[in-house]
């Protein structure tokens, strides 16, 4: 996925008729950030990890699975996945799916909110609050940091430079990001990603939530 460029559903990774296709999206020491494409009635086998990971659905349903459980996530809703079990993923419906998967190191600090085997809609776990931007960290460690954000309307962030790459998940509403010399409107279900030390800001005229996984790595 390239820097300074817009990732709606549909717009890069290309769908292909009975195939799943994968793509790596951000990989950086702490966390791993991969996305998925399934056509209709297309599957991926069930895998175990050792280490947790959380999903989000960009476009479509999705039916994650265990030997034990089953959850429908729709678009917008994230799962953590548990460790050590074996979790798969199906397309049961007629349109394409699209989501993507968020892969962590063994050390950190997750939110308390969030357990495995529980859905969530990611925009409903933070509130507006007029003329505040809102922060919640999702996972959190040295090296790198998952958080949601909401900007009342009227509200950003003036510009400036994180040390590693990011990744911007808009979850509800429209965003104005200023990247490089450019303004972007980025809305719900769309992605954005930054270079290192790419400088940005963003804009909310009307109020707006995203995600943020992002890389606090220095190079030396």
């Amino acid at each position: 996925m390239e820097a300074g460029k817009i990732n709606a559903p549909g717009m890069e990774t290309a769908f292909i008729p009975g195939c799943t296709v994968s793509e790596s999206i951000f990989s950086q020491v702490g966390a791993q950030a991969v996305c998925f494409s399934l056509t209709a009635q297309t599957d991926i086998s069930a895998e175990s990890y050792g280490a947790p990971k959380i999903v989000m659905v960009l476009q479509g349903e999705l039916t994650v699975y265990t030997e034990d459980a089953c959850w429908r996530l729709r678009c917008g809703e994230g799962i953590r996945l548990p460790v050590d079990v074996p979790v798969g993923m199906r397309n049961e419906q007629n349109e394409n799916c699209r989501y993507v998967e968020i892969g962590f190191q063994e050390v950190f600090t997750m939110n308390q909110m969030i357990t495995p085997g529980k859905v969530w809609m990611f925009k409903d776990l933070l509130p507006y609050q007029q003329g505040r931007i809102v922060n919640m960290d999702i996972v959190h460690e040295p090296q790198m940091k998952f958080v949601l954000m909401s900007f009342a309307a009227g509200t950003g962030l003036t510009e400036h430079a994180a040390p590693g790459e990011a990744l911007l998940f808009a979850l509800d509403g429209e965003g104005i990001i200023g990247y490089e010399g450019q303004e972007y409107t980025v809305k719900a279900g769309e992605m954005f990603k930054f270079a290192k030390n790419g400088r940005h800001y963003v804009k909310a005229d009307s109020n707006f939530k995203m995600a943020l996984l992002v890389s606090l790595m220095k190079e030396h």
